[in-house]
């Protein structure tokens, strides 16, 4: 179901395409084919459409190692990148194009896209499966899952079930459990009668974006992966540097607004710093709008609650847009941070999670982020039960690590900070 749903998108995606350009080509120079009107608007139909096809592939490659499902916020990410990499070309390349075709074609295009989107969407999906698990914890996650449809749950060490499964169902197999024979005999009964066949770690890990602690043995698992990304995890460095001094300028003039905005509304400094653990467990001062009155957030640390009474009211405004996050960027600047991976925390925090949650301290295998995959899927934590739940999308960042993740966190984090979403 999940790969027809993909191929579905993409040929409407291609074919909504073409849409547009006719229209575009119409609207433009009275015909379906600009060359034939200018020999020379070739060269910007394809520039156009070899961005298009270009962006298609990276918004589809960012939709990272989940379930999918038809975006609108990676419908809106293509058609912006394809007119920034049609700008380019037209830029560099100086071939002849025009400023009507490219505008009402990316314009028809994205309403088209967000259409078809829309009537998907209207029509939800789930993959049926049958989990072979005692872990109560996974079961209940995995029956929260949207795409997830749990038909039933058989105990690995009980009898088979009295009929056979329903066709295209899955079947999850906790590969930790010791199955009974006749458990073992339906296994290998539904394998060879062609029934898909995962483990439980990897369908929770594709419908709930989160690792399996429980399932960790000593940690080697995620090492080993992530061994295999540094050239990217390099790479990584070079483009977050980059797009921080790109953006510099803008943000130097609304970090100066805050700036005085604070001054005029509390006595105190501007910045807040603060340490906090970073990469390999090395401590560094972190820098932040100070949202607090002064000397509100001295003496044990603690965390942040709603509606908390040490917050100034420029200070409520910056937490909620995360705002006051901006000085941060300096920290990326310096190696501290990167934009994307695991937040960093409090070293008292630190040093009391490393004894009482197991592999908490292997969040630290990557630098940590201005934002990251636990923030845009779980919020804010003021709890060591919810440290552990933001753990496991912490893990998975660190195993699944790559560019296309990162793509998705980012264009996420966008929602986050337009909708408030686990602000405090």
């Amino acid at each position: 179901m999940a790969r027809r749903i993909l191929t579905v998108t993409v040929g409407l995606d291609l074919a909504t395409l073409v849409v547009a350009q006719v229209i575009a080509s119409l609207t433009t120079f009275r015909t379906p084919f600009p060359w034939s009107f200018r020999s020379d608007a070739l060269t910007m139909v394809g520039a156009f459409t070899g961005s298009a096809l270009v962006a298609m592939y990276i918004s589809r490659r960012s939709a990272g190692n989940g379930v999918f499902r038809p975006s609108y916020g990676r419908a809106v990410s293509a058609v912006a990148l394809a007119l920034g990499l049609t700008a380019l070309v037209i830029l560099f390349g100086r071939p002849y194009w025009s400023r009507n075709y490219v505008v009402v074609g990316a314009a028809t295009w994205l309403g088209l896209m967000l259409v078809h989107r829309w009537v998907q969407r209207r029509r939800p999906w789930a993959e049926n499966i049958v989990l072979v698990t005692g872990e109560k914890v996974l079961i209940d996650h995995l029956k929260g899952a949207p795409h997830a449809n749990v038909l039933e749950v058989l105990d690995p060490a009980g009898t088979m079930p009295e009929r056979p499964l329903p066709a295209g169902t899955t079947l999850a197999v906790d590969l930790r459990s010791v199955l009974s024979d006749e458990m073992a005999r339906f296994v290998s009964s539904c394998n060879l009668a062609g029934y898909p066949m995962v483990s439980l770690v990897n369908a929770y890990e594709e419908h709930t974006g989160r690792l399996a602690i429980v399932h960790l043995y000593e940690g080697w698992e995620l090492t080993v992966p992530l061994s295999g990304r540094i050239p990217y995890v390099r790479f990584k460095r070079v483009i977050d540097t980059f797009l921080v001094v790109v953006t510099a300028p803008l943000v130097l003039v609304v970090g100066l607004l805050f700036a005085l905005a604070i001054r005029l509304d509390s006595r105190g400094p501007v910045i807040f710093r603060q340490f906090r653990i970073g990469l390999e467990g090395r401590p560094f001062t972190l820098y932040k709008f100070r949202t607090m009155r002064v000397g509100a957030g001295d003496g044990e640390a603690r965390f942040a609650r709603p509606g908390d009474d040490r917050l100034t009211r420029v200070g409520r405004l910056l937490r909620r847009t995360r705002l006051d996050e901006l000085p941060q960027l300096w920290n990326v600047l310096k190696g501290d941070l990167a934009l994307v991976g695991p937040r960093p925390e409090q070293g008292p925090f630190v040093e009391r999670f490393s004894q009482s949650i197991p592999f908490y301290t292997h969040r630290h295998l990557v630098r940590p982020g201005l934002t990251g995959w636990a923030q845009v899927n779980f919020g804010y934590a003021d709890s060591e039960a919810d440290t552990v739940e933001k753990l496991s999308y912490d893990l998975y960042y660190v195993k699944h690590l790559s560019p296309w993740l990162d793509l998705e966190i980012l264009g996420r984090s966008v929602w986050t900070v337009l909708s408030g979403f686990g602000a405090r």
